[in-house]
């Protein structure tokens, strides 16, 4: 939970409202009510835990430690999918030692948001039987403490990351072959964000290219990848999966992943709209169903058509 003061080119704002968990649970909330654990500064709104609280976010497991809340600056030129950080404040971040309650230590869903390592490690080993565990990194964690992070890996389910720091994981020079080798660290699924061009899924049975949702006017792309994490693992929390499917019913684990993703990209793209997380905060379930219907019909092709109908015999060797 952070400030971010973020420019774009469609303008700026100062110490806004914003942090992985924010976008995640915000966009998670309207599929499982949702507990989260982190920790703020005397300078964060208690009007905005409360606002949370009333969207079914469980905020007792919010820190308010003595000092001032994270704060990000970052800047986006013409390319929206990265953007250059120019400050990071810790703040009360910097000594942040996550302490689940008892309730926590038995969500059967669990998501381990974009921290160190070894306090990932330090969550997992207070929740006892999860039945799915998705999991966030990125380029400073896999540059500075890649050992960890590899442990990390044999003990999630799904991991969630964008496609730079897919291939620096994996010292790899695709997607594809970086999918592959995390599979063989341990995860069930991979899921590779691409920002403007979707999200790429690979299990050890499927592969699914899933397309953003094409949006006209991009204001601030911050927390789109965490907003599609947020809905994708909300979908999967309320669809009932757990890891025993990746073997026992791969047609509906595949399947289930598959439409998570689409959720995840629909969200994403609502987040975008606005600065910091102002869209999620007005949308309605009407106007996110009527873009996934949107994105299923962008996506999908009706009717089918039998290649054998259309294909010239002749021009194949």
């Amino acid at each position: 939970m952070a400030f971010d003061s973020v420019k774009t080119p469609a303008g700026k704002v100062e110490s806004s409202l914003g942090g992985s968990v924010n976008y995640f649970s915000i966009s998670a909330a309207p599929f499982v009510p949702v507990n989260i654990v982190a920790v703020v500064g005397e300078d964060y709104p208690k009007a905005e835990l409360e606002w949370l609280n009333s969207k079914g976010v469980n905020t007792s497991g919010v820190k308010v430690a003595p000092g001032e809340t994270f704060h990000w600056v970052g800047d986006y030129t013409d390319d929206l999918n990265e953007a250059k950080t120019l400050s990071t404040f810790l703040n009360v971040f910097e000594h942040f030692d996550p302490q689940l309650s008892e309730t926590q230590r038995h969500c059967d869903y669990v998501f381990l948001g974009n921290i160190d390592p070894d306090l990932q490690h330090s969550v997992l080993d207070q929740v006892e039987n999860p039945k799915l565990v998705g999991c966030d990194s990125m380029n400073f964690w896999i540059t500075g403490k890649k050992a960890r992070l590899v442990q990390l890996l044999e003990r999630i389910d799904i991991l969630s990351i964008n496609e730079k720091e897919a291939l620096e994981l994996t010292e790899k020079g695709n997607v594809l072959e970086a999918s592959e080798e995390i599979l063989k660290m341990g995860p069930s699924a991979v899921v590779v964000k691409r920002g403007e061009y979707g999200a790429f899924l690979r299990t050890h049975q499927d592969i699914f290219l899933a397309s953003a949702f094409p949006i006209k006017n991009v204001v601030d792309p911050t927390g789109a990848g965490d907003s599609f994490a947020g809905a994708m693992m909300g979908y999967l929390a309320s669809s009932g999966v757990d890891r025993s499917m990746a073997r026992t019913d791969t047609k509906l684990w595949n399947e289930t992943l598959r439409q998570s993703i689409l959720v995840g990209c629909v969200m994403a793209s609502f987040t975008v709209e606005s600065f910091s997380f102002d869209r999620l905060r007005e949308l309605s379930s009407s106007e996110f169903k009527d873009r996934f219907v949107s994105l299923r019909s962008m996506v999908e092709v009706h009717p089918p058509k039998n290649l054998d109908d259309i294909l010239c015999a002749g021009a194949f060797s």
